[in-house]
């Protein structure tokens, strides 16, 4: 395993052959998402996208929880909403998270709550710990869901549910999160990261290319009548090299 960052960043990067293993890395904070956090995800989210030899990533946390979202320490820390509106869509992680051409893969436990739980929705799959808790809880909070959560929690789990947990902000179990299709397996705290790996893998044997269009295709097509889905998906398979869709 190849390390790309120190013990003491707030995320760490390593590479498992094809495979980029992401560790939110603030275990005594249960990983609450800070600034330090924001800057190195950034910069380990470029690197991956810009690294032809990633086929697929796992996007963990270390210590008792994947991530309890918002550091609220931080919180009106800004100099002005200006400001930190502009450093927010200067430094667009959940956009570049959103856009990786691999398959991204949050391997969550513990507790994973508001923006933590948005980071997982914001990958294509999700598997969960049997420890896991999830809530989306900014409403009770005076706010709204702000890492993408009302449009990722609608498009995973249909509008009545996204719609239940956005405005009650009510708890639910790793059993559950399986049930409504909000995680796609739920196994022992301790097979976890071997099983992430093991999936991981499996999405690293499809080359770069073929990954990123099939993503297009299944995302693009999820804002498209079935009509200009269908083209868009003709498009893109136009787009493979010669020879390599005779099989279709």
């Amino acid at each position: 395993m190849q390390s790309k960052a120190n013990a003491s960043s707030a995320v760490l990067y390593a590479r498992r052959g094809p495979v980029a293993w992401v560790t939110l890395n603030r275990p005594a904070q249960f990983n609450a998402y800070n600034i330090a956090m924001r800057d190195d995800l950034f910069q380990i989210l470029a690197a991956i996208h810009d690294d032809r030899d990633v086929r697929a990533m796992v996007l963990r946390g270390a210590g008792q929880a994947f991530s309890t979202g918002g550091d609220l320490a931080e919180f009106g820390m800004a100099p002005s909403p200006i400001v930190a509106r502009w450093v927010r869509f200067r430094r667009d992680v959940w956009g570049m998270l959103r856009a990786l051409p691999i398959p991204t893969i949050a391997a969550i436990h513990g507790y994973t709550v508001g923006g933590g739980l948005e980071m997982a929705l914001l990958c294509d799959l999700a598997i969960a710990a049997d420890d896991t808790r999830l809530s989306l809880p900014e409403t009770g909070a005076g706010m709204i869901p702000g890492v993408a959560g009302t449009q990722t929690a609608a498009r995973r789990l249909g509008l009545g549910r996204a719609l239940d947990l956005c405005l009650t902000g009510r708890w639910i179990d790793a059993q559950d999160a399986l049930l409504v299709g909000m995680v796609a397996e739920v196994v022992p705290l301790a097979d976890l990261d071997r099983r992430a790996l093991t999936v991981a893998r499996a999405f690293a044997r499809v080359s770069r290319e073929r990954s990123a269009l099939l993503k297009l295709a299944v995302w693009g097509g999820l804002d498209l009548p079935l009509r200009q889905g269908l083209e868009l998906e003709r498009r893109l398979w136009k787009r493979l090299p010669a020879g390599r869709n005779r099989a279709q």
